[in-house]
């Protein structure tokens, strides 16, 4: 029963894409002890499991699972080298079975996602006055293509008078005024959703972690399937779901991803690498997914220990994550 509660703890593939994003936009590509220092960030991600499931162990078998061990026989078949047909076989299965995961499970939390992040679509502006944010952001969406247009009209001119290049300079700076009101419109869009008001909730709970609402909700969603957070943060942070954990798009939004302005924290950058570091201790020591407390029920036939497992490595994640980014943000990586 010890091993079953403490097995979560090992990283499993489905952690790996965060770890990656992680340590690819925010960990700098420098050496350390002779190795490089991203590679042994990813190293300790692993290590941590390592090192804390036996000490849980350890821990569960002087309280709650006390007494004497009790006698595992398993009848083992003979060892033989597989076939290839066999490994072929073997192959295809778990191929499909990935493929039908991620064609439906991880596909429907996208879904289920951007639902709550898009509506509602209405809301009140500044003024008081009711607005269909879809489109407002499809007007200004439209004027900004506009003002492009004749900024590379001008700009493919070649020689260019003095009088088009104020011209020019006036478009980009009205450009660049259209896009922050786009941004604000946006914001305000997402803070109104489903989605913004859940984590706007648990903010005040998360923001000790370096979180703020997004990151909260990609975790939160992340709970079906790990691998799906990628995904999420892409939908949440504006840089389209179909993303991968080396994604440049996906890591330019996370690197300019700012506190929202009613945020004690407004303005300042989300992502630090002590936020980074928080993010993904935090995932090295939370329970793994869905499937991993439905495969525990099966094998304890109770679900007091799934739950019993969800609940401590939770707080184990939680403490974890604070320790590291507090610590990280007194030696000033935060």
């Amino acid at each position: 029963l010890a091993t079953i509660l403490v097995a979560p703890l090992m990283s499993c593939s489905a952690r790996l894409p965060v770890y990656v994003l992680m340590t690819a936009a925010f960990i700098p590509t420098t050496t350390m002890l002779g190795a490089a220092l991203p590679g042994l960030v990813l190293f300790s991600m692993y290590l941590i499991g390592l090192i804390v499931a036996p000490l849980v162990a350890l821990g569960l078998k002087r309280t709650l699972l006390r007494g004497e061990t009790p006698i595992f026989l398993m009848e083992l078949p003979p060892y033989k080298w597989p076939s290839l047909g066999t490994v072929i076989h073997r192959m295809y299965d778990r191929g499909m079975a990935f493929l039908a995961r991620a064609g439906t499970l991880i596909l429907a939390t996208m879904i289920v996602v951007w639902a709550l992040l898009y509506f509602p679509s209405t809301g009140v502006d500044a003024d008081g006055q009711s607005i269909d944010f879809d489109a407002a952001t499809a007007r200004l969406e439209e004027e900004q293509a506009g003002l492009e247009e004749q900024a590379a009209a001008i700009e493919g001119l070649g020689e260019r008078t003095e009088a088009q290049e104020q011209a020019l300079e006036e478009l980009r700076t009205q450009s660049e005024a259209l896009s922050h009101r786009l941004h604000a419109l946006q914001g305000q869009w997402k803070r109104g959703s489903v989605l913004g008001r859940l984590g706007r909730a648990v903010e005040p709970v998360v923001e000790p972690l370096g979180w703020d609402w997004r990151v909260a909700m990609a975790v939160l969603a992340s709970f079906p399937a790990r691998e799906v957070v990628v995904g999420t943060l892409g939908v949440i942070y504006d840089a389209g779901p179909d993303q991968e954990a080396e994604s440049t798009a996906l890591q330019a939004q996370l690197r300019s991803a700012r506190w929202d302005s009613s945020s004690r924290r407004a303005g300042e950058p989300v992502f630090t690498i002590a936020t980074a570091l928080s993010l993904m201790v935090f995932f090295a020591l939370c329970c793994q997914c869905a499937s991993t407390l439905v495969i525990m029920r099966r094998e304890t036939n109770s679900w007091r220990w799934p739950i019993f497992a969800f609940s401590y490595m939770t707080l184990l994640a939680y403490v974890g994550a604070l320790a590291v980014y507090q610590l990280g943000a007194l030696l000033g990586l935060g």
